[in-house]
């Protein structure tokens, strides 16, 4: 039997399972900070393209992909033969939700199914797929464990969310890494990890706690934009701005955040980890009905926005141009987009439908494959409404503005100042 360290272990080598929206940042990050680092993926299609120094994510640019493939310090894998060469083996792969909206671990399962073999002693494993609080005590631990060696004693096993936020200019450095261990050996060796490349850490009492802080935070995020969103049909009944009526609210020095409706709430985590938070209530005898509310309010947006596009494109047989489909501005991210819902309902009702995104070039819905469109003065004129579901910085909302018969602007994207009477706003 081999007892891990005691000691604070100096981690030189790090293997990232997972190389997308989440890992390929957090590899570059370690890079940077001077870990060798190796990046796992079973999707040969992303290695190919990383290889070729062609990013597949707006957050990593091809100067930044050149510089790191370049490097003698980073290679990828499509092999987890990688993971025994490791000092530290961190896995970000999707958590998403089944067809019926229950959690789905099997993109997890399968990666530590795939690393437990070439786990060996003294080395760190670290989970930061979001997930439920449980997940990695009773889930992972058992799978990695089928190696022989024994967690907390022979092998470190820690939890930390990622926390990343896509199209944001902050460094990925500087957002606070909660961690927490399968016991005290195992949190100080994850501390001893994550300390060379992020600037603050948060350690807690276990990884219950820190599973549970991620569903948390998105959970109170879903639940106060559903909110926002519910009073934003009320506030159109009673002919109320809820942009005015939130920029106001706003002025108050205590007491009160601002959220910001929109067309639905879209993502992998904001409307996914609050159904996973209500599952495992729900295995544990308690309802979130406040949860479960918000859910029906989300998943009843896209059919508003249809709704008000229609109405206000008047026209028997209307063109209508959608405006930005990714879940976010300035990423190339569809994932659970209330966009591509938009598009689909308005589609399933007969309506000839174009959209045009800079970080998108196609989609892929129900009856319909689409090619982004080129914004043109005349070819704005042409359609019958634009709505703007996603306001890219990129797009050029002045000729939208004077050249659109009505625009519906679910994002505030004309401000006060810039209205004009074809604007409309949610």
């Amino acid at each position: 039997m081999h007892v891990a360290s005691e000691s604070p272990t100096t981690f030189a080598r790090v293997s990232v399972v997972g190389l997308g929206f989440v890992g390929l940042p957090l590899a570059l990050a370690f890079w940077r900070s001077g870990y060798h680092v190796t990046g796992i993926d079973v999707d040969t299609s992303k290695l190919n393209r990383l290889r070729e120094g062609k990013s597949y994510l707006s957050s990593v640019c091809n100067e930044e992909l050149a510089e790191l493939m370049a490097s003698p310090a980073f290679s990828v894998s499509g092999n987890f033969d990688a993971v025994a060469e490791t000092d530290a083996v961190i896995v970000c792969v999707p958590t998403p939700l089944n067809e019926a909206k229950l959690p789905d671990l099997k993109y997890v399962t399968d990666a530590c199914v795939s690393i437990s073999p070439h786990l060996h002693s003294n080395q760190l494993f670290v989970l930061e797929s979001s997930t439920y609080p449980g997940t990695t005590e009773d889930e992972i631990i058992p799978l990695l464990e089928k190696s022989g060696l024994r967690a907390g004693r022979d092998f470190y096993v820690a939890y930390s969310p990622e926390r990343i936020n896509p199209g944001s200019d902050a460094p990925l450095e500087e957002i606070p890494k909660v961690i927490g261990g399968v016991n005290d050996l195992s949190l100080q060796q994850a501390v001893g990890l994550y300390s060379r490349v992020f600037h603050k850490l948060v350690p807690v009492s276990s990884l219950k706690t820190a599973e549970m802080t991620k569903l948390v935070e998105n959970t109170q995020r879903f639940v106060n934009i559903s909110l926002m969103n519910q009073l934003t049909r009320l506030c159109q009944t009673l002919d109320v701005s809820i942009w005015e009526v939130i920029d106001a609210a706003a002025t108050k020095p205590y007491g009160f955040t601002p959220y910001y409706p929109g067309p639905g709430i879209g993502g992998h985590c904001i409307p996914v980890d609050p159904l996973y938070l209500q599952w495992l209530a729900n295995e544990n005898g308690y309802s979130l009905g406040l949860v479960k509310e918000s859910q029906a309010v989300n998943d009843e947006m896209p059919s508003y926005i249809a709704d008000r596009i229609l109405l206000l494109a008047k026209d028997k047989n209307p063109r209508v141009l959608i405006v930005g489909v990714t879940y976010k501005p300035d990423v190339n991210d569809i994932r659970e987009s209330a966009s591509l819902e938009v598009v689909r309902q308005l589609i399933e009702r007969g309506v000839d439908v174009d959209y045009f995104d800079p970080f998108v070039p196609e989609i892929v819905v129900p009856k319909a494959r689409l090619q982004s469109v080129v914004l043109s003065p005349d070819a704005i004129a042409g359609y019958d409404a634009v709505a703007v579901l996603t306001a890219h910085s990129a797009v050029d909302y002045s000729l939208l503005q004077s050249r659109a018969k009505v625009i519906l602007d679910t994002q505030n994207t004309f401000r006060a100042g810039d209205r004009r009477e074809n604007v409309v706003k949610l």
